[in-house]
């Protein structure tokens, strides 16, 4: 029986299905150290353990791949978490609740609290969100741990995906995961104290930096396999791999180990990224790179073709290829040279252009090229091309962009909402939010949002500019369009500020005032005319 099991037998059994997830993963883990040798070579390794300090770079002959790795990970960064301005709000589901205005300032002090807890100086939300994007583009899988701090918030932290291993429902959707790490034996006793595994508890006096390895399985509570009785959605156990020992028992209300994947076939658990699609390319520029240097150095300092008089290179007559060298007796007595240089007739024009030809493709690859919107004409572009430009990538980013947020923004809101209200961080909700289940919506706001709506600006846009000559025939076609909503809806699309835009209840007061003001002015207008009329009556009665 499940219930029956004791400490040891499931420190056992945890170990166990570690050692199978590793079966099951060795072919990606192989890939995966290549790209780490080739492209992220500060990176976490897989198939072997590189020692602390050791050069990384050593494989490495050229830095395209590298450089790209860096410049796409940033781009995602800016199109999909930016540091310097707010990426997404939260809404209710129920369009209706929107227009409440105490639901409508309930999310957005939700947002503010969000938001807040991400920029914390203990946080490290934004740096770990960077490996994450890097981890994507390299090897297509990333992992997040959200964890909830016991004196408020969230603690974020990138774990390498090559001390992690996962298992996914019958959906696909990850919802199981084993992770081994390592702890020195005083960072051990200090953290379980007198429940600390016995290799630590021998070490700690005589060896207390010597490391030891833990595993965390964090799984859904109640499973076909479970020892542990709990109401929380998810079960967590960390054992010491070494003793065979469980050492904390705990769960979850939701997966804090956030799993998101760049692109996944349909009969694997494991995503694929950039870097391993183009894992050859990479390999053959490595390659040509280190043959373009050899031929290169054959070039600037060639092999020498020297008469053999019997005389020259020997004793006084050494021959001298440093810079200002005399030669003596490097020509005979016609003035003909006994030295000259080998000239292989290598090109290297054309290798430089093979070479640029790869290095484009890796670009592309990692999104270099396509996440700079503007690359092209800069200059000459008017904002209607500008806004095709937007469109088109727009378009190209859709599918890196809705995978990420559906597996890693998505999940991560969540569980930062709950993780608020059981902190109580957030005020009560009002009454029409408890009788709608809480139920809301995100709505990214992002550059690449922007980017993707940019087709609605667009109809705007054209519609305005095939409308115009009819409007200027019969101004009354203006009024089809909502025009207050319509603006409003472009400075949202663009991402104007809303602290630069007026309120809906602000705008209807200042129509409002307009209104009443034109109508003030036509009264006065139309008052001589309405006096001179009273006068003519009068008169006309008294004439009668």
């Amino acid at each position: 029986m499940a219930g029956k099991k004791t400490g040891a037998n499931e420190a056992q059994e945890c170990k166990q299905r570690v050692m199978e997830l590793k079966g099951r993963r060795t072919n990606f883990d192989d890939q995966w150290q290549q790209v780490k040798d080739l492209v992220w070579p500060d990176g976490g390794d897989f198939t072997y353990r590189s020692s602390p300090g050791q050069k990384s770079t050593e494989k490495i002959y050229e830095m395209t791949a590298t450089l790209a790795l860096e410049k796409g990970a940033a781009a995602l960064e800016a199109f999909l978490t930016p540091r310097t301005s707010r990426w997404h709000r939260l809404v209710a589901s129920n369009d209706e609740l929107n227009e409440i205005a105490s639901v409508k300032r309930w999310f957005e002090e939700a947002t503010d609290v969000l938001f807040r807890w991400r920029n914390a100086p203990h946080s490290r939300f934004y740096g770990s969100v960077h490996e994450i994007w890097k981890s994507n583009l390299a090897y297509g899988n990333g992992c997040l741990l959200a964890e909830e701090r016991p004196e408020g918030g969230i603690v974020y932290r990138q774990i390498h995906v090559g001390s992690a291993w996962i298992d996914t429902d019958y959906n696909g959707n990850v919802d199981t995961i084993y992770r081994e790490y390592e702890l020195t034996a005083r960072a051990a006793c200090d953290r379980w104290g007198k429940g600390a595994p016995r290799c630590a508890k021998e070490a700690v006096e005589n060896s207390p930096f010597a490391k030891h390895k833990y595993i965390t399985a964090v799984k859904p509570a109640g499973d076909y396999n479970s020892a542990l009785k709990t109401s929380m959605a998810y079960e967590a156990i960390e054992i010491s791999s070494e003793d065979e020992m469980v050492l904390e028992r705990g769960g979850h209300h939701e997966l804090p180990y956030i799993w998101t994947r760049y692109t996944v076939n349909p009969h694997e658990e494991y995503g694929r990224g950039p870097a391993m699609m183009v894992l050859p390319d990479i390999k053959t520029l490595q390659e040509m790179q280190k043959a373009f240097m050899r031929a290169g150095h054959k070039v600037a300092d060639p092999p020498l073709l020297v008469a053999d008089d019997g005389v020259l290179g020997r004793g006084s007559k050494r021959i001298r290829i440093s810079p200002g060298g005399i030669n003596v007796g490097g020509i005979d007595a016609m003035g003909n040279p006994k030295i000259m240089p080998l000239q292989t007739g290598a090109r290297l024009d054309l290798s430089e252009g093979m070479m640029e030809t790869l290095r484009g493709t890796i670009r592309e690859a990692m999104g270099v090229d396509l996440f700079d919107v503007l690359v092209r004409d800069r200059v000459q572009m008017t904002a209607t091309e500008v806004l095709e430009r937007a469109k088109e990538k727009g378009q190209l980013l859709t599918p890196v962009i809705g995978r990420q947020q559906s597996e890693l923004l998505g999940p991560l809101i969540d569980r930062e909402i709950k993780v608020a209200i059981r902190q109580g961080a957030l005020p009560p909700m009002p009454d029409e939010l408890i009788e709608a289940q809480g139920e809301y919506e995100i709505e990214y706001e992002s550059s690449a949002t922007r980017m993707q709506k940019s087709d609605e600006i667009l109809g705007i846009q054209r519609a305005v500019e095939v409308m115009m000559p009819w409007i200027e025939s019969d101004p009354s076609l203006l009024e089809i369009w909502k025009k207050g909503k319509m603006a409003r809806h472009v400075n949202n699309t663009l991402g104007v500020p809303s602290k630069l835009v007026r309120t809906e209840t602000e705008y209807d007061e200042i129509e409002a005032a307009a209104i009443q003001a034109a109508d003030e002015e036509q009264q006065m207008q139309q008052a001589p005319g309405a006096a001179r009329a009273m006068r003519d009556i009068s008169e006309m009665g008294a004439s009668a």
